[in-house]
């Protein structure tokens, strides 16, 4: 199966927030900072702590929502020249090839470590940080369910 893609920004930069969002040490700092701001408006509810308290756990969990939501993935963004380009990709019961105007590489399916599926994008995940987006709407219908079925008798996921 061969598709041609390109990729759209908005869908870009909300593929990026997924990917953050889905690492288990980020919703830990996430978790943690919603914690500590939940109790530091209690100790300011029952007059335990200083006002200062409360405002620096608001702004701490305001910029940490910002960075994860808007600063990080349009720093990926900006950064990763891979987003402008048009790609010409192909899946065989091996691996997967991806090419462009100015080159291509193959990997076989074990070269993977994750594989993770979002209403939008396949994400082809190499190592925690390293991964490579295919985007859902290069495919037709059927298309789909054929990737589905590579990845999972290939992967084994």
């Amino acid at each position: 199966m061969t598709i041609e893609f390109s990729y759209e920004k908005k869908s870009v930069l909300q593929a990026l927030r997924y990917h953050f969002l889905s690492r288990r040490e980020i919703r830990l700092m996430i978790v943690l900072v919603n914690v500590f701001a939940l109790c530091s408006l209690l100790l300011f509810y029952f007059k335990k702590i200083l006002p200062l308290a409360f405002v620096v756990g608001s702004l701490l969990w305001f910029v940490l929502m910002i960075s994860f939501w808007f600063i990080l993935p349009a720093l990926v963004y900006r950064r990763a020249s891979t987003f402008r380009d048009h790609f010409q990709m192909e899946f065989t019961q091996e691996g997967f090839s991806l090419g462009n105007e100015r080159g291509g590489r193959s990997w076989r399916w074990s070269e993977l470590s994750k594989t993770m599926e979002t209403p939008y994008y396949f994400y082809f995940y190499f190592n925690p940080t390293s991964f490579f987006l295919v985007p859902k709407a290069a495919f037709d219908e059927a298309g789909i369910a054929e990737l589905r079925q590579l990845v999972k008798v290939v992967r084994k996921d």
